[in-house]
Order: C-alpha cells, then structure tokens, then sequence
C-alpha cells in the first residue's frame, strides 16, 4: 500500500487544541447570587467590541484567541467578536465537522479564559474561583459529550487551594477528564515552584488516577491578566508582524525549562509512573535540551550525588512528551525519542495549522501525508496517534 494512504488511514490525535469559551459559560452556571460577580462578556469602551472581563479587569476580545481560517493576519483584527470566528472554534458539531475536514479523529481539548487568566479567578476568593473551576470542568465535559471518542477534556484544577485540587481532579475523573492542566511558573504569582513538595498530593493523586499532568505554553505567569484589553490596544495601533514572529517563536520554546526541572529536580523519582505533558512546546530543539542535560549533568558530577543512575534523558523517555505541528525539518530527529512526541494543531489560535487566506498552513491531512513521507511508519503512527492514546487512555 502507498506510504501516502498509510498515512491517510491513521486516526490522528491532536494533542492541542482550545476551546472559546461562550459568553454565558459562567452566568449561566452558577447560582443567581453569583451571576454579577462571576467572568462575564461586555463591551469595552473603547473598542466597541466584546470583551471578557474578569473582576474590573477588561480582557481579550471573545474572539481574540478565534483566527483560525481569518481572511486577515492576527495583528490586523485582534478586537474580533467570537461570532465572526469560525464556528468550530466554540460549537460542539461544527468543530466535529471541522476535524473531518482537516483529517483528524479525536482532539484534546484546553481552555482559553481560565486558563492562560488563572490568577485572576483566584482573586474572585475561595468558594467562587472552586465554583467558577467546576462550573468550567462541567461544561467542557458537557461539550465533549457531542463524541466522548473524539473529543478527550482536560480538567482545569484550582491549583490556590491543595485540598479543593485534588478533590475536583477525583471528580473530574469521574466525570470523564483525561487529564489536568497545570502551571509551570507559579512563582511568578508568589506561590512555590512547581517542583516543590507543597503541590505533590496534587501529584500523588494523578499518578494513583493515571492522569497526566499537562504543562500549556505560557499558563498562569501574570497575576495583573496575562492577555488585558489594555495590552490588545496598544498592540492594535502599534501592530507589528516581525515582533510577533519573534516573540511566538521564542514562546514556544519557554517550556525548556520547566521540562529540565521535571528531569532534574527529582520529581520523577518520587512520582515514577506520572506523565508529563509540555503542551504546545515544539519538538527539535528538545532533542538538543536532553543531550545537552546529559552532558553537563555528568561534567558537574550530578550522577555522583544523584540518588539514581538514570540520566535526565531517560526519566524524559520514561515520563514525559512533548508536543508539535508545523515542523518538517526535524522529523527524522522523532526516530530519537520515538515515545515522547505527538502531533497537534494548536487550533483555532492565530498559530494553528489551519488553513485559510492569511495562514501558510495545508490542511493537516495533507501536511501529515507530505511531511511524514519519509519517517517510518511505525514512528509516524506513534507521533500520529498511538502515544497520545496511550497518555491519554483512549481507546
């Protein structure tokens, strides 16, 4: 059978992709007495358009994290309200249809909101930010059950609260979550590094549940709002392209350190059988980083004082994968840690692998048929669909 109808057959599992959330997600989820406290849509002053506000604080345009297939580049449309977004980015069936079109099988699927604006849910105090998480687990399972075979949802966990954490991951996991999101600089919101033993009961309760821990590129680092409609503004008269470029680029690849820390902290010794996601991190670079942490953690004599003889690189290949979509160049490196890696789109974000008029992306059926050629199959099919059914327990 040709290489090209091999590929074609197998059941691609992006491993990232979001949600919009709708504008009623939160008032229409909650008691009566929370409804004017909770996050909710307006329109901003200044703008005209819909915006998300969190507390006092105006956010992003509904639509600002929509663009896949836009007929204009991100910089020039960043107020757009999410019903002049492609459908799929928020409706259950026309996201269905969309996978079709695009040759993809099953999604897994992050939020928008409350995830890169974490901090700003935990000021809304203890019993409304628990309600808010749960009210948010509740509707993405509620999304997902258009196709549970498709559509694979990762719990958001108040992570400001150990206790309420891990009962919301139980519950979760009863509900039908695949996983958790979590967040790799909590520092940066004065809280303890992720490495630290304050978070391990949240640990200790995925490894026992067999659900992994998923680090998103650029969750939770700025307590003030990471995506602020201040920020959009300036950004909207000052809009510039080759700035962007960088900064996405340079981005993607701030994972690195955290997925070091996890190989090198010794986090991996406590908790041997928990999985780590690095979402939306790229993949070439990482073969660098592992051979890299290898060599330098013997020339400074870590395995002298290590309390294992396994190398940062084989905790990697035993617990932890890492995420990409438009690499090409680097796919012969997949056949290096053919365990670790797996496909996603990033749809719909101004980054996907979405086609459209102000995208250079194919369509991912296609990019998957031409890119892959030269990888063997059996490598192909793992970064393709196997080890994300694998962390991801699917069937």
């Amino acid at each position: 059978m040709p290489v090209a109808s091999v590929l074609s057959a197998i059941q691609v599992i992006d491993t990232d992709t979001h949600i919009s959330e709708p504008a009623d997600l939160w008032t229409s989820r909650v008691a009566p007495k929370w409804r004017d406290a909770v996050p909710s849509v307006g329109i901003h002053p200044e703008t005209g358009r819909k915006h998300w506000k969190v507390n006092d604080v105006w956010l992003a345009s509904t639509g600002f994290f929509a663009q896949a297939g836009a007929p204009t580049y991100p910089a020039n449309d960043i107020h757009r309200n999410l019903e002049d977004s492609d459908p799929g980015s928020w409706n259950a069936a026309d996201r269905l249809q969309r996978m079709d079109e695009y040759g993809i099988y099953a999604q897994v699927l992050y939020p928008n909101l409350i995830g890169f604006e974490a901090p700003l849910f935990m000021e809304l105090g203890p019993e409304l930010s628990l309600i808010c998480t749960q009210a948010y687990n509740d509707f993405l399972v509620d999304f997902s059950s258009a196709d549970t075979k498709r559509f694979v949802p990762i719990a958001m966990v108040p992570f400001w609260d150990i206790d309420a954490s891990v009962a919301e991951i139980k519950r979760a996991r009863d509900l039908g979550h695949k996983g958790v999101l979590f967040a790799n600089k909590y520092e940066q919101i004065g809280m303890p590094s992720f490495t630290d033993q304050h978070w391990e009961p949240i640990y200790a309760v995925c490894q026992d549940l067999e659900m992994s821990i998923n680090f998103h590129v650029g969750f939770s680092s700025m307590s003030g709002g990471t995506h602020t409609a201040k920020s959009k503004i300036d950004r909207a008269k000052n809009p510039d392209a080759r700035m962007s470029a960088r900064l996405t680029s340079v981005g993607i690849m701030t994972n690195a350190d955290s997925i070091a820390a996890i190989v090198t902290s010794g986090l991996c010794e406590r908790f041997p059988s928990l999985k780590f996601v690095s979402v939306e991190s790229g993949f070439g670079y990482l073969t660098y980083l592992m051979e890299s942490l290898d060599w330098h953690w013997k020339g400074y004599g870590a395995h002298e004082t290590s309390s294992s003889d396994m190398l940062p690189s084989d905790y990697f290949r035993r617990q932890c994968y890492g995420t990409f979509w438009f690499e090409r160049q680097t796919l012969p490196l997949l056949q290096t840690y053919p365990d670790n890696f797996m496909f996603e789109t990033d749809y719909p974000h101004p980054t996907a692998m979405a086609p459209g008029p102000a995208s250079p992306a194919d369509r991912p059926g296609d990019h998957i048929v031409e890119a892959f050629a030269n990888v063997p199959l059996d490598i192909a099919r793992k970064a393709l669909h196997d080890n994300a059914a694998a962390v991801y327990h699917l069937d």
